[in-house]
């Protein structure tokens, strides 16, 4: 009977990847069994998902296969749905079978954060999947359809934006874009065309620099963008929102950005979580057992003023290169390392060749921003798949 430790990866998303990826660098041959689980067989950039959502680009450039990144003889890849994960047992059962580890990694992203707004759940679209962008995409488009054929439906050309976050501010800069070649496909006036970002806090980017947030709304708003920031959506029905004090708008589309939380499974595991999160320890492990280890917008990580890290690309990234580390190091009786979140900066598109972002002390619009941003996902690229990834990626990001 082996000894060898098996690993288990739960997700295939930053934090997943990364920890397969350095565990698949620093392991030696038979000196752990580590299977990955994730539900489809690529990867996909999350951060770029709102360009294939507004049809500024194809949901293709946003994924890679993950057999293109992993060693098939040092990972073993397993294309599966979670089922349960049962901590008690050790064991993971999977829609089409079980796992058994020594160690456990749960990365399995998150899921929309609705704060009980009512219908928001069953009528609204989110930017969270390769085939929840496609969905949004194909509708957007079948809405010119729709209004070419019913024109005093100007509800077919009102797009809501729920949440002014970094997703909702670049997806509608991306939307603002595509916009006019869709008019100029269907022969639709872009003045009957309305693009609605609506925030319930007083700013959008909240938490971000005030003078870049003033520039992405100065640019957003003059590429045909309406906020209504301040200003909470109470309902969310088949027909519109109802937002403030009971003002109605219709819209035939609503996509929801405005906000995540951890994973159903997660809770149902029996963890000790706030919003589907857990919160780990310094090592990025559970308070339940040493064993499990929890990234990305899994867990729950607290900066030195006691609040939680927003659960961004970056911090899944650098958790998975810890939580490798620390797998490695408990295999071989070493120490293990504490995680410490270092900020490398924070760039936000605002549609083609704009953005603003904070890198290296300072501040980036235009042009500068957005070729920032594109060495960010450059950079991103050739960390899990080198400069061949690099080449057939980069030019699309």
């Amino acid at each position: 009977m082996s000894n060898i430790p098996k690993i288990v990866i739960l997700g295939a998303g930053y934090g997943g990847i990364l920890t397969a990826l350095r565990l698949q660098k620093e392991l030696n041959y038979n000196e752990a069994d580590v299977t990955l689980v994730n539900k489809h067989d690529y990867h996909y950039f999350t951060t770029h998902l709102h360009m294939p959502a507004a049809g500024t680009d194809k949901p293709e450039n946003a994924r890679v296969n993950i057999s293109k990144l992993i060693d098939e003889f040092k990972i073993d890849f397993v294309k599966s749905t979670v089922v349960q994960i049962r901590p008690q047992d050790k064991k993971i059962i999977l829609e089409d079978g079980t796992l058994s580890y020594d160690y456990l990694v749960i990365s399995l992203g998150g899921e929309p954060e609705t704060f009980g707004i009512p219908g928001l759940a069953d009528n609204s679209m989110n930017i969270r999947s390769i085939n929840s962008v496609r969905l949004i995409r194909e509708h957007i488009e079948y809405q010119f359809a729709r209004y070419k054929r019913e024109p005093h439906r100007l509800d077919y050309l009102t797009f809501i934006v729920g949440g002014a976050g970094f997703t909702g501010i670049e997806f509608v800069g991306e939307l603002s874009d595509r916009i006019p070649e869709l008019c100029k496909f269907y022969d639709v006036d872009p003045a009957l065309v309305k693009i609605y970002n609506i925030e319930a806090a007083p700013t959008a980017l909240p938490g971000f620099d005030p003078e870049l947030v003033e520039y992405a709304m100065n640019i957003l708003t003059n590429k045909g963008v309406t906020f209504r920031l301040g200003t909470p959506i109470k309902e969310c029905t088949s027909e519109g929102v109802v937002i403030g004090e009971g003002e109605e708008i219709k819209s035939a589309t609503v996509i929801w950005t405005g906000g995540i939380r951890g994973n159903r499974l997660i809770e149902e595991a029996g963890f000790e979580t706030m919003r589907g999160r857990v919160k780990v320890d310094e090592y990025l492990r559970c308070q339940e057992s040493e064993n499990i280890y929890v990234l990305g917008d899994n867990s729950l990580v607290f900066n030195e003023e006691g609040r939680p890290y927003p659960p961004t690309a970056q911090i899944a990234m650098q958790q998975g290169v810890t939580c490798a580390h620390n797998l490695v190091a408990s295999i071989r009786n070493q120490s293990l390392n504490k995680f410490e979140f270092s900020n490398k900066g924070t760039v936000a598109s605002l549609g083609k060749g704009e953005a603003i972002g904070l890198a290296f002390g300072k501040k980036y619009t235009g042009r500068k921003a957005a070729w920032l941003k594109k060495l960010i996902d450059i950079r991103y690229l050739f960390i899990i798949g080198g400069i061949p990834l690099v080449l057939k990626k980069g030019k699309f990001l």
